[in-house]
């Protein structure tokens, strides 16, 4: 019985010498590693074989998942004497073994043109049965920053408060931003308060002297990037005389709306006017009265021709009649007809004889009425 009970430990003790002989991860590198986005990288697995690990060599390399509900990502497979490198869609092309035949102990693999994606535990898995053995590696993929972008935040006058702001959009934080002035004394102004973290320098109450370029650097742990900066601090403007001639301004504007507002209701009132002017029905007037004028030239004419047409006969009928070589005034035609004048005391009555005698000539004349007009 005791007999067996020490062939049996001999048999385990054998069992457990060979175990730790078989298949063993040789690797002894950094399983943290940190790259910049575009590069490549090594990640290494190298092991050896022992006698007793007899069975097909499979070769495994596995993104780990963060999520336990989730599973591992296969990136690339050696099984049966063949490679299987296209086997994860995301790093097709990109991940290649780093041996032409990985049965000689080198399992390690290389990943070009990485990407942020690719950050993450990879896992590395050697079979060759009875062995089998495992080594894991993070790998961070960072992202060097972007071109920043430098501006200053707020008037740059005199006076003033100026911020000068950095800020790259793209990079794998954490970022430090610095300031530097490339100009003049290359001194940043003795007012300055730097924010690293924010990437902003706050130049309080600004003077001429604070005026320069600036340089600004962003930097993390896989690049750095940089952009220039020009300020001019000017004097502050003259805020009265801007307001003074503002207000002169507006007044101004004001007074030509008033007056061409005017203008507008002037015209429109006049061409009211003249419409109603044009529309208006006026009440027939009396004529006017006869003018001296032509009263005088009425008289004088019919004068003549009764003196050319009297005979004889009729002369002492002209004798009796009111001489009209008298111009009759305003009041002789305003006057009633009752209160005609009467013929001159003293008019001569010359005969017909005497008349025909003097080279006249009888002829006929129209009767008329009292104030001179032809019946």
């Amino acid at each position: 019985m005791e007999r067996s009970i020490g062939r049996f430990c001999w048999v385990l003790l054998s069992l457990f010498a060979g175990l730790a002989s078989s298949l063993e991860i040789t690797s002894t590198g950094p399983t943290s590693l940190e790259k910049a986005s575009g590069q490549s990288v090594k990640l290494d697995c190298q092991f050896s074989l022992a006698p007793e690990d007899s069975g097909p060599l499979d070769i495994e390399w596995s993104l780990l998942s963060s999520d336990n509900q989730k599973e591992d990502k296969v990136v690339i497979l050696y099984s049966g004497d063949r490679s299987y490198e296209d086997y994860y869609p995301q790093m097709k092309g990109r991940v290649h073994f780093n041996s032409a035949d990985p049965k000689n102990g080198d399992a390690s693999i290389n990943l070009t043109g990485l990407k942020s994606a690719d950050s993450g535990t990879y896992q590395c898995k050697v079979k060759k049965a009875p062995g089998i053995r495992s080594r894991k590696m993070l790998l961070i993929v960072m992202v060097k920053p972007s071109k920043p972008r430098c501006y200053a935040e707020g008037p740059t006058q005199e006076g003033k408060d100026i911020v000068l702001r950095c800020i790259s959009n793209e990079g794998t934080t954490p970022l430090q931003y610095s300031w530097f002035k490339t100009s003049d004394s290359q001194l940043l102004p003795s007012s300055a308060v730097l924010d690293p973290v924010g990437g902003t320098i706050n130049v309080k109450n600004a003077s001429a002297s604070a005026s320069g370029t600036y340089r600004c650097t962003a930097t993390n742990r896989v690049g750095t990037e940089e952009c220039i900066l020009y300020i001019s601090v000017k004097p502050a403007p003259n805020t009265a005389g801007i307001i003074a001639g503002a207000i002169i301004a507006v007044l101004l504007i004001l007074l030509i709306i008033a007056i061409i507002l005017f203008c507008c209701c002037r015209a429109r009132h006049r061409k009211k006017y003249e419409k109603e002017i044009c529309n208006e029905i006026r009440e027939d007037v009396p004529p006017p009265k006869s003018r001296v004028s032509t009263a005088r030239s009425f008289t004088v004419g019919s004068q003549r021709s009764s003196l050319g047409s009297m005979s004889p006969s009729n002369l002492h009928e002209y004798g009796l009649k009111p001489q009209y070589d008298k111009i009759p005034s305003t009041e002789d035609f305003d006057r009633p007809p009752s209160h005609a004048p009467l013929p001159p005391p003293n008019a001569v009555r010359m005969a017909g004889p005497n008349l025909s005698r003097m080279g006249a000539i009888p002829v006929m004349i129209p009767a008329q009425n009292r104030d001179g007009s032809i019946v």
